[in-house]
């Protein structure tokens, strides 16, 4: 994943920028130590990298004690201090790690939730592959029926991976959708279900209480469902993730985030603030367009990125 984030030849990582405000050049000579300039140069530097405002403060803080106590002396001290915060602040809490997913044989239900444009159908698909890849029996419920394309365009997707589908007529309540699919899943022998929704303005009101709905059938329908409420989320779009994320935790009871599209951004600070703000956790990412491009969120690795790749 420390590879995944772009960034053009000329400009600066996010490391340089921070090595630059404490260093001379290269060498571990200090430019007069980490003062309250150099601190406030750095705040403004993760400010600039979507860290947020408390994960900003956590770290720059963080940075100030340890150099303090004489536990920052060189360029290698302090990149370590600067990883281990960064890692430490959107790794999720122990145990939590991964999707939830039912015991065999019984039915775990996904639920994936997001903006429109987000990626969030693609998502989908990719996640479908990754749960057959591990002998799971998937399918996949048309819930957007706001759009006929969406419809069409999950059936593609449960094509090509192999999946089971349940689809229905442009117009149709999402929640009914939601309620087929459970029944059709285990009729048919399926272990997973996951609910595809309607891409909408986290604004909205009306539709977000469409999707409290359907989260409220499968919760009466399944015990324990929906297992997993992800929101799936665009990598490039900095802070405004923030806003979507807070509107949608408010509707419902978020488990966790889908980053989509991570390999076409430099910016990946905003995860920092989601963790730290909103208590989300990234779950899954989006590594790349093909079928397989999907993994398991590393803290460590990303830490790396962000550093490396802004």
């Amino acid at each position: 994943m420390s590879r995944l984030f772009r960034r053009a030849e000329e400009k600066k990582s996010l490391w340089q920028r921070i090595k630059e405000i404490a260093f001379t050049d290269v060498t571990v000579i200090m430019k007069g130590g980490l003062d309250e300039d150099a601190l406030e140069r750095l705040e403004e530097t993760l400010l600039a990298a979507d860290f947020g405002a408390s994960a900003t403060l956590r770290v720059v803080d963080r940075v100030e004690a340890l150099y303090r106590e004489g536990k920052i002396r060189d360029e290698a001290d302090l990149k370590r201090v600067v990883l281990s915060e960064i890692a430490g602040i959107v790794a999720p809490p122990a145990g939590t790690n991964g999707l939830r997913l039912a015991d065999r044989g019984e039915l775990t239900v996904i639920l994936i939730v997001g903006v429109n444009g987000v990626g969030k159908t693609t998502s989908i698909g990719k996640l479908a592959n990754m749960l057959k890849r591990q002998g799971r029996s998937v399918l996949l419920a048309a819930g957007d029926t706001f759009r006929a394309g969406a419809i069409d365009q999950l059936q593609i997707w449960a094509e090509r991976t192999g999946s089971g589908f349940v689809g229905a007529r442009p117009g149709a309540d999402p929640a009914a959708v939601a309620f087929d699919a459970v029944d059709a899943a285990r009729n048919r022998g399926h272990d997973v279900v996951i609910v595809d929704t309607a891409g909408r303005l986290h604004t909205q009101s009306d539709l977000m209480a469409e999707l409290q709905k359907v989260e409220r059938v499968l919760a009466r329908k399944v015990p324990g469902a929906p297992h997993e409420t992800l929101l799936v989320l665009d990598a490039t779009v900095g802070q405004n993730a923030l806003s979507q994320a807070r509107l949608f935790g408010e509707a419902l009871s978020l488990s966790g985030l889908i980053l989509a599209k991570l390999d076409s951004t430099a910016k990946g600070g905003v995860v920092v603030a989601l963790r730290q703000e909103l208590g989300l956790t990234v779950k899954l990412v989006g590594t790349g367009e093909g079928i397989g491009d999907i993994e398991p969120f590393d803290p460590q690795a990303f830490a790396e990125g962000v550093l490396a790749g802004e």
